[in-house]
């Protein structure tokens, strides 16, 4: 089992930042492949952005790219989610989650095992 416990997130203005945290216990953290997902009201999860174990590739959605940066600290086992230039419409609850195996596709959310408790991200026009 592995414990996510996430902190961070809040309401900031478009155009602003935020850091999302979500903190790892139980098995070897750098064992899991990571990933962020979020909710708005009324729609389904979706896919934000994804690192591999060691920190070493990438992966995100187009409508984050290039303003949200995923990054980990295995020695700390965190992983983070830097939101830069953010929109309204990136408005929701955010969720880390772990993967021990991907056998599709990093974007889908049943590819993982564990998740947060979730996050409330509001940017305000």
């Amino acid at each position: 089992q592995v414990q996510l416990v996430q902190s961070g997130g809040g309401l900031v203005q478009a155009g602003g930042s935020l850091r999302l945290s979500c903190a790892g216990s139980g098995r070897t953290f750098s064992n899991y492949l990571m990933g962020w997902f979020r909710q708005a009201p009324g729609k389904e999860r979706e896919f934000v952005a994804a690192i591999n174990r060691s920190g070493s590739r990438t992966y995100y959605a187009d409508s984050v790219e290039g303003r949200f940066t995923i990054s980990r600290d295995n020695a700390k086992n965190t992983v983070y989610l830097q939101m830069n230039s953010l929109k309204p419409e990136d408005t929701a609850v955010y969720y880390c989650a772990a993967s021990g195996v991907i056998r599709s596709s990093v974007d889908l959310h049943y590819e993982y095992d564990y998740w947060g408790q979730g996050t409330q991200v509001t940017v305000s026009s």
